[in-house]
């Protein structure tokens, strides 16, 4: 992971519908056959399902937590009812911590999020509250999500000049119909040793070519999803988007590819990603994912994946030379 001495595996086994979409017992069977099949990294966050993923990872982990590398975050979601009970302050991120440990059943964070940047906490305290948690050991590596690339170095450029812990990983959503993060933040990221974790590797599902435009999304995708359903839909449920997936899927076909192993690997053969997060609702669906591991794209594969890219966002001149 980044400059680090971390390894993690190349999938990521995401658990946000744990609890919701998929239920206890079947959540905990995906955990263990993940592990098994060489997955050692887990992603979950405090306001995954108001703490009821955190708690199910608890439990599936609980007598072989050494094996897992586990990132969870805070920040993004209200834990509480007190105003305090948001964002990236030093007063809650020290709750957010306790109250995550005490439901994953575990002493340590191996990589703690700031889910979302706090535009009202200056970046120092967020900082010199992360650095105390990694000097009493409750956390061992720091990271940011949804970061823009100029937040990103900022919190690095703190972090020299503080003699603080730094953020040593970024997660940000990246797919072949979502890449904007390729015009700075990758780069940065290459330039300065950040790790990369990407979210949304399917589009929420709408890589796997399932979906028809023609009718409403099934009652169990991420589109119909009580709390996340209508901001999935204005991300990615547009009639471009499905213009051009139907593209990549002639393309796939072409060469024997499903386009779910299509779109996962073409983010993996990106060599400044570390890892793909695999969000599954299945066991079916996680030995699938994982074999995608597996799959080389060809040039001509990769060509038509930038002219799909141009095509819904056309080359323009940008100010960065």
């Amino acid at each position: 992971m980044g400059r680090t001495g971390l390894m993690v595996s190349e999938i990521c086994l995401g658990t946000m519908t744990f609890g919701q979409q998929v239920n206890e017992a079947d959540a905990i069977k995906i955990i263990k056959s993940a592990l098994e099949a060489g997955v050692n990294f887990i992603d979950t966050a405090d306001g995954y399902v108001n703490g009821k993923s955190e708690e199910i990872i608890g439990k599936a982990l609980k007598d072989v937590r050494h094996a897992a590398v586990l990132a969870t975050k805070v920040g993004a979601w209200q834990s509480g009812p007190g105003i305090n009970d948001a964002g990236s302050s030093r007063q809650h991120i020290i709750q957010g911590v306790e109250d995550s440990l005490r439901r994953l059943g575990t002493d340590y964070i191996d990589l703690y999020y700031i889910h979302m940047p706090d535009y009202s906490t200056p970046i120092n305290e967020t900082l010199r509250a992360l650095n105390d948690l990694v000097r009493q050991g409750k956390v061992r590596y720091l990271a940011c999500s949804n970061f823009r690339a100029w937040q990103l170095t900022k919190a690095l450029w703190t972090s020299d000049q503080l003699f603080l812990a730094r953020f040593d990983c970024i997660q940000s959503p990246y797919n072949l119909i979502t890449r904007d993060i390729e015009y700075e933040l990758l780069p940065c990221c290459a330039s300065e040793g950040v790790g990369v974790t990407v979210y949304n590797p399917l589009a929420g599902g709408l890589l796997t070519g399932k979906h028809d435009p023609a009718k409403p999304p099934p009652t169990d995708s991420r589109f119909t999803m009580e709390r996340l359903g209508k901001m999935y839909s204005e991300r990615y449920w547009t009639n471009t988007n499905f213009e051009v997936i139907a593209r990549l899927k002639e393309t796939a076909k072409k060469h024997g590819r499903s386009l779910t192993h299509f779109a996962l690997a073409w983010i993996m053969s990106n060599e400044i990603v570390t890892s793909v997060i695999s969000g599954v609702s299945s066991l079916k669906q996680l030995e699938d994912n994982l074999d995608a591991t597996e799959t080389k794209l060809s040039e001509e594969e990769l060509s038509v994946c930038d002219e799909v890219w141009h095509q819904l966002r056309p080359s323009r001149f940008l100010y960065g030379r």
